[in-house]
């Protein structure tokens, strides 16, 4: 059994980790401020021996008592409505956050586990972006908040691995989703299952021929597992390499609810990249993971759980 910290476990992945790892057997401590996590998403593992939760701001620090074989740090707010809220919330938790976790992970020479972005790739000039490319970010764009905060994240935990030999490991996720999204988060996968349950046009923002590669959250969470069970260092794009349109999306919503209210297009908002798909090779062949669940699939898992929860 490990003793893992998981550091925004009661969001939408961070959750969904803390599962997979108490199913595991190991014994894990979660930590969130409760910003934009909902304390329903762990109400399942609040009894369990093997769990514990506190409602800290790792802002203001990341003391935990007795051993820490590893740490994943997934404390930040990931949908554009959100983060774009809170900037300043959205920067400390990156920077001041992150630095907190790490000199924990130093103390207690922990495996640490750092949750990056497709965000790093900002409004990408190669694609497929894999893990060399350094990006095309508008550092001070409307979601330079979040773009931001995860490469000044990347940088500290290359820092601390150079000066202090902490293990680290970094995760650049691309677009999840699956159960326990919050259908008010504003994310375009549930932004579009609760529109097309509500029986209302799905929005598109732009022409809707901008691309995603959306990734189910059970193939996440294996790959991000995967990545903690090694030394790899990363940076390791983690994500479904099966782009679509959003107009693709929408079409695919629209059949999983029944909808017949259609589809109305609203301006594109800034910095809104027009692609994004990831190079999943090392993915592949240094952790030996690749996704297994289509979107076809996955949104009608998805919108089955939104009909029973939301």
């Amino acid at each position: 059994m490990s003793r893992i910290v998981v550091l925004g476990s009661a969001g939408f992945l961070g959750s969904h980790l803390c599962d997979a790892l108490i199913e595991r057997g190991d014994e894990v401590i979660g930590i969130d401020d409760l910003s934009t996590g909902r304390l329903q998403n762990i109400a399942h593992l609040l009894n369990l021996k093997n769990f514990s939760f506190e409602q800290r701001n790792i802002v203001d620090g990341c003391s935990i008592s007795g051993r820490v074989d590893a740490i994943l740090n997934f404390a930040s707010p990931a949908s554009p409505d959100r983060y774009m809220e809170t900037p300043i919330h959205t920067l400390r938790t990156g920077s001041a956050g992150t630095d907190n976790a790490l000199r924990l992970a130093a103390e207690r020479g922990s495996r640490f586990i750092m949750a990056s972005t497709s965000e790093i790739y900002g409004e990408p000039l190669i694609h497929p972006q894999h893990e060399e490319y350094w990006g095309n970010v508008n550092p001070i764009g409307k979601r330079s908040c979040y773009d931001e905060a995860k490469r000044y994240s990347e940088a500290l935990c290359m820092a601390y691995k150079k000066e202090f030999s902490v293990n680290v490991g970094i995760a650049r996720i691309f677009n999840t989703y699956g159960p326990r999204l919050s259908p008010g988060d504003g994310r375009v996968v549930s932004n579009f299952i609760t529109q097309g349950l509500a029986n209302r046009p799905l929005t598109i923002y732009g022409d809707g021929l901008q691309t995603r590669s959306f990734c189910f959250v059970e193939d996440q969470v294996k790959g991000i597992i995967s990545l903690l069970d090694s030394n790899v260092a990363g940076p390791i794009n983690i994500g479904s390499i099966e782009e679509c349109t959003m107009l693709q999306l929408a079409n695919v919503v629209l059949g999983a609810t029944k909808s017949k209210a259609g589809i109305v297009f609203k301006p594109k908002p800034e910095d809104d990249p027009s692609q994004r798909k990831p190079d999943i090779s090392k993915a592949s062949s240094l952790l030996g993971w690749k996704p297994t669940v289509d979107l076809s699939m996955g949104i009608k898992m998805t919108v089955s759980w939104f009909r029973d929860n939301e």
